[in-house]
């Protein structure tokens, strides 16, 4: 999934200075109108220091388009970077809701006693589970230009959002309607506007025909941690996926300002999931944001970097997250033109014995998703230090696991959005101790338990055809916040 701050031009638009956070607005260098459905934002958080990523895709004839994103301070090359599309795939895939599929195991297999040795002695166990200036006569200044990947990047300054919309306009852009009007508190707040033109060609397009922009990169200091989402609904086509990922060393993250609930967890689904888990996917979120009457921001998923379980992927390693920090200015250049001289880097986290990210203590990933529109989404999102959460962790005694978040101190943050397929034991019971809920992977010719199959992560869920499953009739488990009766699992032969 490709995340939408915005839309048309395609948009993402940003906050007042006085908030120190942005995102910005897309602008076609044509007539033509672009379109933008999901947006993926990753905020790296401690303390007061906020490194933003931001990844998005738009909808349209390829023509070169610029973003424009409101910023706090004049950025200077050093200040913005892009980074590689694989940073945002894999930190989408390891905190998506993932679907398993469990078999059960031969109530009458035994595992074979496993000999270890201690003190000398053996034992028996059970096996264990440009330059500056310009503009002219527009109000409008250049304040600095160059080059970043596939970025032709100018800072502009404006007296007036006329002004500004005036020069984008000569300049060759299409301007949303209400782009000046939207502008104007930006320009109040003495902000600058990061321009970024885009040369399509040299653009990636994934396999919906979506252009895939490098993410690009900011840092910046605020008391709050904020993220416009309104601006960028100025010409949206329609409702806007968006999630937000939030790293800390220390907590989980909710918003301040809307209202914040987990998606239903360890829900037990049909086989025929296994062939729709997208669509089936976004048939419970729609409906979970619904039942919230729409205006929320659903988690799902809280998690230590440092593991996972199950694991779509690898959990984020040491290089993942200096990827997504700041990490300072790159070498000075020696005024002799000899080789560049090393510059003492300003780092936005105090490293540590272990480098950047000190000892590589566990951070916590943090995935918010909500889908909004004009008539849902009338504040930019705050977002604020919550307490941990636990849920969707798997109960191997075959109980029912809790469908819901535990949420409380003293606790370490394992949440995620989970999805189970199980295959009951049908075969013969040669046994009269038969022991059940023992599950794993498909049981091999031996009967000894078989490798439990490679979670599948819902991904691309903007994309997802709506409206194609429903619920109860794929649902097992019962869930009494959506009106999902659900039933009861089969007996299995030789059971009581």
């Amino acid at each position: 999934m490709r995340l939408a701050l915005a839309v048309v031009g395609i948009s993402v638009l940003a906050v007042p200075a006085s908030a120190q956070a942005f995102c910005g607005f897309f602008v076609a260098g044509s007539d033509a109108k672009l379109t933008n459905n999901a947006s993926q934002v990753v905020l790296v958080r401690k303390g007061n220091r906020t490194v933003m990523s931001m990844s998005n895709n738009y909808q349209g004839p390829p023509e070169d388009f610029a973003m424009v994103v409101p910023v706090p301070v004049v950025l200077k090359k050093e200040d913005v970077r892009t980074l590689p599309h694989d940073v945002f795939d894999k930190v989408e895939a390891l905190s998506a809701p993932r679907l398993v599929e469990y078999w059960e195991q031969d109530p009458c297999w035994k595992p074979e006693p496993v000999k270890y040795k201690k003190g000398g002695r053996v034992y028996e166990s059970a096996m264990p589970p440009p330059a500056p200036g310009g503009g002219g006569g527009y109000g409008v200044k250049i304040e600095a230009q160059f080059v970043v990947g596939e970025f032709q990047i100018v800072i502009l300054s404006a007296k007036d959002s006329g002004g500004l919309e005036r020069w984008l306009k000569d300049n060759k852009y299409k301007i949303p309607d209400g782009a000046a009007a939207a502008l104007a508190p930006y320009i109040r707040e003495q902000s600058k506007f990061f321009v970024a033109k885009v040369d399509v060609k040299k653009v990636k397009r994934d396999a919906h025909g979506i252009a895939v922009l490098s993410p690009l990169r900011f840092a910046f200091d605020s008391n709050e941690l904020r993220l416009p989402v309104r601006l960028g609904l100025l010409n949206a086509a329609g409702d806007q996926d968006l999630l937000v990922y939030v790293l800390s060393p220390t907590s989980r993250f909710e918003v301040a300002n809307y209202k914040n609930v987990f998606i239903p967890t360890n829900l037990e689904v049909a086989d025929e999931v296994r062939k729709s888990y997208g669509a089936f996917y976004a048939e419970l979120f729609d409906q979970t944001l619904k039942q919230a009457g729409g205006k929320a921001v659903v988690t799902e998923y809280a998690w230590q970097t440092t593991s996972c379980d199950p694991c779509p992927v690898p959990p984020l390693q040491p290089s993942d997250l200096a990827t997504l920090g700041e990490e300072g200015p790159p070498p000075a250049e020696d005024p002799q033109g000899g080789a560049p001289v090393p510059t003492k880097k300003k780092l936005a986290m105090p490293p540590g014995p272990g480098g950047f990210f000190g000892d590589f203590s566990p951070w916590v990933l943090t995935r918010m998703h909500t889908r909004y529109s004009k008539a849902t989404l009338s504040e930019d999102l705050l977002f604020r230090e919550a307490k941990p959460a636990m849920g969707g962790r798997a109960n191997w005694d075959g109980t029912p696991a809790d469908q819901g978040a535990t949420v409380g101190d003293n606790q370490t943050n394992n949440f995620q959005g989970r999805y189970i397929i199980r295959h009951y034991w049908t075969g013969p019971v040669k046994c009269s101790d038969p022991i059940y809920n023992r599950w794993g992977g498909p049981p091999s010719s031996s009967g000894e338990l078989g490798a439990t199959p490679q979670p599948e992560a819902a991904r691309d869920l903007a994309n997802a055809p709506r409206g194609k499953v429903t619920l109860s009739k794929v649902v097992r488990s019962a869930v009494p916040t959506l009106g999902l009766i659900g039933q009861p699992p089969p007996r299995r032969p030789g059971q009581k």
